[in-house]
């Protein structure tokens, strides 16, 4: 029984538990007891199961029923039922009753704030438990629910958190998860977290609650785009409540400046495990992070939202906070480096780490009054996401500083505070397709990305000729088709192929950028090439620099380009 998205992502993980026993069949049902009922349609299809209509589900006898949330007329279903968080553990207060309709998880239900899901006002119809077996990952929630609802104890059971054990088994897995969101050797995954709530760190803007839309174009300008690879996990609730649409129109500047929006149902667990920083709030996801030992730091505390004996308030209340108006570099940095594990996190998830399947499928063949099948209780693997690594079309300023042939490169989408270097050069780099065309006229270098072959591009070779046509200002065309290669046409020096070495992991866009800095400088390239050593993020990458077709750009040679046309580099 669906709830909404959010409550469906925990169903989904139980589901496997079912597989392979042709003495059951699987219905699907959404309660409509939730205003965010977007995606809930698109799950549907994507299972392919029976779905029932709500009234029908109610009135249609079941061996057993199961929900991961409160949601819906549940004490009027004709079966067994069990519920599951949907989250780490019950830890939020809510308002909410059994009268019908009720079960809303909209803040204001109620005059009281009981905690969800261990309380009488959840749990009781009629002074009685209509609930068969609650499902417990640990036993402090049994104490608090022996505290709050005695009534409920002997229908509650042990058996573990599936979603975090789906992430403890794929823990291994982190540097696969890390390339497919294109973080490089050196850079640094920082996640943006947000539960739902208006109290979240994305917030309704009452107020001055709601950080993020200025933190945001700070963020992509303060942490350097080489050093630091940005993505937002947001509460699905989030994302259907105002459509993916609005989402995505919202934080449209910082994903032009590099920020990746994660898939809330398929992919957030594999953003988390290859994160090197959480910056979160009171939500499931930011316990989960700090319970796989990756360095939270708190946005949007929300204290006033959670149970306080739950394990979450204490986290929250003793986790670094973000000052939101402080340098954010050193912040995030400064967490990473003095980071020390925080074992009561991973203890207070799950008593039974690794062993949910096998608990939770005994408990539901004990309702459904069946002999487990004799293969054994195992979940789904997280699947690896597609490739998707950042792309940039918003201008960036590039800093770097030169001694021989080692080039030190820093990129970002501002100038932050501080920035400076009285030692160094900047020039301005920005994508063809950005939003801007007036940039592409202040460009010192102007990237694309692309294939090789694109035969409506007409090459590297074409294209970065005709760009120094189009625009005389701009000094040099790079055309990154590669990983780890990319061409480059410079003004008065010709076309050059630059590939990466041995051991050499960063953007070529980079790589361009510092064979421009280095021509500045009045030095020319060898026509048997040279290795020039460019440092991004730390570390040091060797490129080899060779000419492509041995002739000097001319500007002269284009009518509408005149010589000399070039502006002095910067």
């Amino acid at each position: 029984m669906i709830h909404n998205v959010t409550s469906a992502g925990r169903l989904m993980d139980i589901l496997p538990l079912f597989h392979d026993d042709f003495r059951i069949q699987l219905l699907v049902t959404s309660t409509g007891s939730s205003v965010f009922q977007d995606g809930v349609g698109e799950l549907f299809t994507d299972l392919g199961l029976p779905v029932l209509p709500w009234k029908q589900a109610l009135s249609t006898p079941v061996d057993l029923a199961i929900s991961a949330s409160f949601g819906g007329q549940l004490p009027l279903l004709e079966g067994k039922l069990s519920i599951l968080s949907h989250g780490v553990g019950y830890t939020k207060k809510l308002a909410g009753s059994r009268e019908p309709g009720a079960g809303s998880r909209e803040p204001g239900a109620g005059s009281r704030e009981p905690t969800f899901g261990l309380s009488a006002e959840w749990l009781l119809a009629d002074g009685k438990p209509f609930v068969d077996g609650l499902v417990l990952s640990h036993p402090e929630q049994l104490e608090r629910l022996r505290r709050a609802c005695p009534e409920m104890v002997d229908a509650s059971v042990l058996a573990g958190d599936p979603c975090f054990d789906r992430m403890l088994a794929a823990r291994r897995y982190r540097d696969r998860f890390r390339r497919a969101l294109g973080v490089r050797h050196g850079q640094r995954l920082v996640v943006l977290n947000s539960t739902w709530n208006p109290e979240g760190f994305f917030g309704n803007a009452v107020g001055d609650r709601d950080i993020l839309p200025s933190l945001l174009p700070r963020l992509t300008a303060e942490l350097p785009a080489d050093d630091y690879r940005l993505a937002a996990v947001l509460h699905p609730n989030i994302w259907y409540g105002h459509g993916p649409g609005q989402v995505r129109a919202w934080l449209d500047r910082a994903v032009r400046s590099g920020l990746t929006l994660i898939d809330p149902v398929h992919a957030w667990r594999q953003a988390i495990l290859a994160a090197d920083v959480v910056l979160g709030d009171f939500g499931a996801v930011s316990y989960y992070a700090s319970a796989l030992d990756i360095p939270v730091l708190i946005a949007a505390s929300g204290e006033e939202k959670l149970d306080p004996e739950a394990p979450l308030a204490s986290f929250v209340e003793k986790a670094p906070r973000l000052d939101p108006y402080g340098p954010l570099r050193a912040q995030v940095a400064g967490l990473v480096d003095s980071h020390e594990p925080r074992p009561g996190s991973a203890e207070f998830v799950t008593s039974a780490p690794g062993r949910s399947a096998a608990l939770l499928r005994r408990h539901f063949y004990a309702l459904l009054v069946l002999p487990e099948p004799a293969a054994p209780a195992l979940l789904e693997p997280l699947p690896l996401p597609p490739y998707d690594p950042p792309l940039r079309t918003a201008p960036l300023h590039v800093r770097t500083r030169i001694s021989g042939t080692d080039i030190v490169v820093e990129r970002s989408t501002g100038q932050p505070y501080g920035s400076y270097d009285a030692d160094g050069d900047t020039h301005l780099a920005v994508h063809e397709d950005t939003r801007d065309p007036s940039a592409l006229e202040l460009a010192d270098v102007i990237t694309h990305r692309g294939p090789a072959d694109d035969a409506r591009l007409g090459g590297a070779a074409a294209w970065s000729a005709e760009v120094l046509r189009l625009h005389p200002h701009c000094s040099a065309a790079a055309y990154v088709s590669e990983p780890d290669a990319c061409s480059v046409r410079c003004r008065g020096h010709g076309l050059f192929r630059l590939a990466a070495g041995p051991g050499a992991d960063a953007d070529p866009a980079a790589y361009a950028s510092a064979l421009y800095a280095w021509l500045a400088t009045g030095l020319r390239v060898p026509a048997t090439g040279i290795t020039l050593r460019v440092h991004v993020a730390g570390s040091m990458n060797p490129v080899g620099v060779t000419p492509d077709d041995g002739r000097p750009y001319s500007a002269a040679a284009d009518p509408r380009d005149s010589a000399g046309a070039g502006r002095p580099p910067q």
